[in-house]
């Protein structure tokens, strides 16, 4: 296959050029319709369904997802299951927002007799005020463009993009209407980044068991045998209230080895360090930990209670394998 010498960026550069046109040319429509479109959804009690056919209902399908992921429980409905048996996920409380560029989709039309049937609201997202989807709706959102980004003038581009950014529009009307926020939006992600950096507490990721722990008198080639089987390249002090005083790293022992006094028989509190940092609150989210832990340029945390009993330990690793950020 040969193909002709094009310059592709040239084009692409011009493809997003008609559309970020058309979005602008979109703005100066923005009227009290969509105003009134957002009042209709904030009376709703059920549920917001959207629905369309072919390239309007892929869109649709995203503008249900953008909804119902901030706060408008929503979800779409296809013209042709709708028509099948599933008209009956429709309820009287809910609200129908319907796509059709033309307004004259067979699969949609087919459908909109029976949802003004039981008198359930309608908005239409469509060019055409006098179409069968125009004629049906309680209230249009205006998707009008002056010319697709496709070559032809003929594939759906330009006002896909537009119908797209409209539903966006109107998701972010509703979110400032709820006054959702942050925390809003984590809880219907709670495995997405932000649900992880707002919900994740030190307690979800803090080790518990099989702590290498050693009494600070135990002597040194013991406490290295702890300190190898811990995995944790650290091995925790304790005194005889059970207290966590201490620790000593890897690293701690092989700056020790270079000292002429070294002994595997002295205890190992002769090289542990005191006083390390510490947390004592595993309620902490686990994204301040990590912010704490960067302060202080440490890789490893030992979380205590009040009486600075050990709890746990958040090593960096375990953060950053878990997302936290």
């Amino acid at each position: 296959m040969s193909f002709m010498n094009l310059d592709y960026s040239k084009i692409a550069s011009k493809t997003l050029e008609i559309e970020a046109q058309t979005l602008l040319e979109a703005i100066k429509g923005i009227s009290t319709q969509f105003d009134d479109a957002v009042a209709m959804i904030l009376n709703t009690s059920g549920k917001v369904i959207v629905t369309g056919v072919g390239k309007s209902g892929l869109i649709g399908a995203k503008i249900a997802a953008t909804l119902a992921s901030t706060g408008t429980s929503s979800f779409f409905l296809h013209p042709t299951e709708a028509l099948h048996g599933d008209l009956g996920m429709i309820g009287k409380e809910d609200l129908v927002i319907a796509i059709s560029y033309s307004g004259e989709s067979p699969e949609l039309s087919a459908i909109l007799p029976h949802i003004k049937r039981f008198e359930i609201p309608l908005i239409g997202m469509t060019r055409n005020e006098k179409s069968t989807l125009g004629k049906f709706s309680d209230l249009i959102i205006p998707v009008s463009v002056t010319k697709e980004a496709c070559p032809l003038d003929i594939a759906p581009t330009s006002s896909t993009t537009l119908t797209l950014a409209l539903g966006d529009a109107l998701a972010v009307c509703l979110m400032k209407a709820r006054n959702f926020k942050k925390e809003d939006f984590a809880s219907f992600h709670p495995g997405g980044a932000l649900g992880r950096q707002l919900f994740v507490k030190v307690s979800d990721l803090m080790r518990r068991d099989d702590l290498p722990i050693v009494s600070e008198d135990t002597v040194t080639k013991e406490a290295i045998v702890t300190l190898s089987s811990g995995r944790l390249g650290t091995v925790l002090l304790i005194n005889d209230q059970q207290q966590f005083v201490g620790l000593v790293s890897d690293g701690d022992i092989r700056r020790a080895l270079l000292q002429e006094n070294f002994s595997l028989e002295a205890p190992i509190k002769n090289y542990a360090t005191f006083d390390p940092k510490t947390l004592n609150d595993a309620t902490m989210l686990a994204s301040d930990a990590l912010v704490f832990i960067e302060q202080h340029k440490i890789q490893l945390v030992v979380i205590t209670d009040n009486s600075n009993h050990i709890q746990g330990v958040l090593h960096i690793h375990t953060l950053v394998e878990a997302g936290i950020s």
